[in-house]
């Protein structure tokens, strides 16, 4: 009898045990499911808090065409994107206080240092524009297409040699898509790395005064932040674009500029 009331205890203390183990099995997959839960909800919401580009569904004939290095329907006409992207480029070129950035800067007044913070202005141009999907990305090639053919024609104007000019160009090339690349990784980083890409491409490595590289960051960092404000329908229609001062006393106020008006044609 002892024996066998020891055995039902034993059994009894196993159930016990079993039915405490499930409890707590069950205790434990279902906090891992409210953590999971809790987990997929906080990535929601960062992901629908963060700003993510809309991505264009494209067709497969689009597709195909571009493969084949043609391009596809736009969202606008082509003519359209072409004279908004000149008028972007001429806002580059005329709105650009020219002579102030020489004189704070201590650069010289030559057509390579014209080109220099010329190439700036376009580069946040094209950051703004590669924001608007296909037709934004064909306007950033047409503006670029713009600003060769005017750098060429300064430079016949100037009465600089034909070879030389082409000589110059070529090296211009190669400088500006280096440019574009440190840029890129320069507003995508900190401000040392920014400050780098400033000091390379727009000093030449030749910047003894860091306060002139500090105020051409901040400068940076603003203009881009009142490009983003922009409407882009409003700079796919018209090409208008306004630019900071390179010195103002307050360079985090920044406001949103009035839309521009055009008729219904785009002009």
């Amino acid at each position: 009898m002892a024996a066998l009331a020891r055995a039902v205890s034993c059994q009894t203390g196993v159930t016990q045990w079993i039915a405490a183990c499930s409890g707590l099995l069950q205790t434990t997959t279902v906090q891992g499911q409210c953590r999971q839960m809790l987990y997929s909800t906080f990535q929601h919401l960062s992901a629908k808090d963060s700003v993510q580009p809309s991505e264009e569904k494209v067709g497969t004939f689009t597709r195909i065409i571009e493969a084949l290095g043609f391009t596809g329907p736009l969202k606008y006409s082509r003519w359209k994107i072409k004279v908004a992207a000149l008028r972007m480029y001429t806002c580059c070129v005329e709105k650009t206080d020219y002579e102030e950035f020489f004189n704070r800067c201590q650069m010289p007044d030559t057509l390579n240092s014209w080109f220099l913070v010329a190439q700036l202005h376009v580069w946040m141009c094209l950051v703004r524009m590669k924001q608007e999907g296909r037709t934004g990305k064909y306007m950033c090639r047409y503006i670029v297409h713009c600003m060769w053919e005017d750098v060429e024609q300064r430079g016949k104007v100037m009465g600089i040699n034909s070879v030389v000019l082409k000589q110059d160009m070529r090296s211009m090339v190669e400088n500006f898509y280096a440019a574009l690349f440190g840029y890129d990784e320069g507003i995508l980083s900190d401000d040392h790395v920014l400050a780098a890409a400033l000091w390379r491409n727009l000093f030449n490595k030749n910047c003894e005064d860091p306060r002139h590289l500090e105020l051409l960051v901040e400068y940076v960092r603003k203009q881009v932040q009142h490009l983003d404000a922009l409407s882009g329908e409003d700079l796919l229609l018209t090409g208008e674009v306004s630019w900071r001062p390179l010195v103002e006393s307050n360079a985090h106020s920044i406001l949103k500029p009035l839309s521009p008006v055009y008729n219904d044609e785009g002009l």
